[in-house]
Parts: C-alpha cells; sequence; structure tokens
C-alpha cells in the first residue's frame, strides 16, 4: 500500500502499490536517498533493466514508498536494506517538500510528493538484482557533471533534485566528519 497525498503532502488516503502507478497517477509519498560512504564519496545505481518504470536508468541510491502508519526514516532503513543490502545512519532530510511529475517512455506517470534524504553507509553493499543492475561511487561535482552532460541518461527526479542537493551534501558529509 501507497500513502495518497494531497498538493502539501498531507495523507489522504492509502492505495494498493499495483494499482497507483499507471497513465493518471495519484500524488502519492514517496522518498528519494543519496547515500555517502566513509571517504565522503557518493552512491549512485543504474535501476534494473526489470524495474515498471525507468528500467536502466541511473538515479539517486534508492528510492521507495513508506507504508502507510511508517516513518519517512523508516521506510530509508528499509529500503536501503531491500534494494542495497546496505545498513545506514545520519539520516536527514534534505529536501523536504521536493515533488514532481514525469512520464516514462512507456507512458506511465509518477506523481510523488518524494522528500529527498542523505544518509551514511555502515555496512557494505550487496544490490538485489530485481531492484539495481550497476552501483557507482562518485562524488557531487562528477555527479553534475555527468547530468549536466547526459540528462537522458538519469531518473528525471534526480535530474531535477540534485541540483537544490548539492550544497546539503557538501554539509552532511562535513557534519559526519567524512572525507570529501
Amino acid at each position: 500500500m501507497v500513502v495518497l497525498v494531497d498538493h502539501t503532502g498531507d495523507p489522504i488516503g492509502v492505495q494498493d502499490k499495483a494499482d497507483v502507478h499507471g497513465l493518471s497517477t495519484p500524488r502519492h509519498l514517496a522518498f528519494s536517498c543519496h547515500v555517502v560512504d566513509e571517504r565522503g564519496r557518493l552512491l549512485v545505481t543504474r535501476r534494473a533493466l526489470e524495474k515498471r518504470t525507468w528500467p536502466g536508468v541511473w538515479t539517486n541510491s534508492f528510492c521507495g514508498h513508506p507504508a502507510p502508519g511508517e516513518t519517512l526514516e523508516d521506510a530509508v532503513r528499509r529500503r536501503a536494506a531491500f534494494e542495497l543490502g546496505l545498513s545506514v545512519d545520519h539520516i536527514t532530510c534534505a529536501i523536504p517538500d521536493f515533488a514532481y511529475v514525469a512520464r516514462d517512455a512507456s507512458g506511465i506517470e509518477e506523481n510523488e510528493h518524494c522528500p529527498v534524504f542523505i544518509a551514511r553507509a555502515t555496512s557494505s553493499l550487496t544490490p538485489n538484482p530485481a531492484e539495481v543492475a550497476q552501483t557507482q561511487w562518485t562524488t557531487a561535482a562528477e555527479l553534475t557533471s555527468a547530468i549536466d552532460s547526459a540528462p537522458w541518461a538519469f531518473s528525471p527526479w534526480m535530474v531535477e533534485h540534485f541540483p537544490e542537493l548539492a550544497p546539503h551534501l557538501a554539509e552532511h558529509i562535513a557534519e559526519a566528519g567524512l572525507n570529501d
């Protein structure tokens, strides 16, 4: 089940996840998370080719939908473990009011109130192949350059939120005592 929200992100109901994504998707609650490691590097992932929406594109570390009654921080921990076999801490909501609407090549629409988080990796990666085709550790500067050069290779939500996120990444890395 996913949480349906109004234009301000306030919950207004729930709907089965399998039924919510389609040609006319109601606004629902999601999240994106960017993971940094002990060296201050940023993890990007390439979505599995089996994914229903935006298969094969590069994106933030992982995304998900909180279950009804689940906190966003708990959902971040759950999806980190499920998608990447990863434990995380220092979870920070960097962009609480991010929302977007986008349509992929198959016609499926995303319509999400999607707070953007930053978290620190505390274990090694074991990606779930049904979710993640590839992983890459990079820097914010390298990722900015790649997005600017080839935005079509990245998820639309990351292309849209990353310019606002970049300064928060630097703060998060400094506050966590990580090397950049």
